[in-house]
């Protein structure tokens, strides 16, 4: 398998992940109404304006998101740090917790692992609210071939 077709594949499960909420009909009304979860990840709402305090000063054991990803996530220091600004939340934030629980694999694991270690649910929602209220310059893969 070549290392695009890796990659899309992570993307497809990641995304196949964000869309499964694992939730009993009528659980959704109560989660959008920010009682318990925000988001198929189980976290509680995010708070952009936290996210993007956290983003640019770090904290807990992490690094400024901001050193690799740069400002606003569009602007990565190398190549192989992903585009954070617009993604979305429940990628996001399944990919942080991932991170922290040790069970998500690959070339920037072992990095993200540490950062992600000491993040609180709290933090990791608030993350994920504010890379997704970001205007990103992402593309899709339409005609990646």
């Amino acid at each position: 398998m070549t290392k695009t077709s890796m990659t899309l594949l992570t993307l497809a499960c990641a995304l196949a992940l964000s869309a499964c909420g694992g939730k009993a009909e009528g659980e959704h009304a109560a989660a959008a109404e920010g009682e318990h979860a925000s988001s198929s990840a189980g976290l509680p709402k995010g708070d952009a304006a936290a996210g993007r305090e956290f983003a640019a000063k770090g904290g807990n054991g992490a690094a400024p998101c901001a050193s690799c990803h740069g400002a606003d996530g569009n602007a990565p220091i190398d190549g192989m740090y992903p585009k954070l600004g617009g993604q979305y939340a429940d990628y996001i934030a399944h990919s942080l917790q991932a991170y922290r629980n040790g069970t998500r694999a690959g070339a920037t694991a072992t990095v993200m692992a540490a950062q992600a270690k000491g993040l609180s649910d709290q933090q990791i929602a608030d993350l994920a609210a504010y890379y997704a209220s970001v205007t990103g310059n992402l593309r899709d893969l339409h005609e990646a071939n």
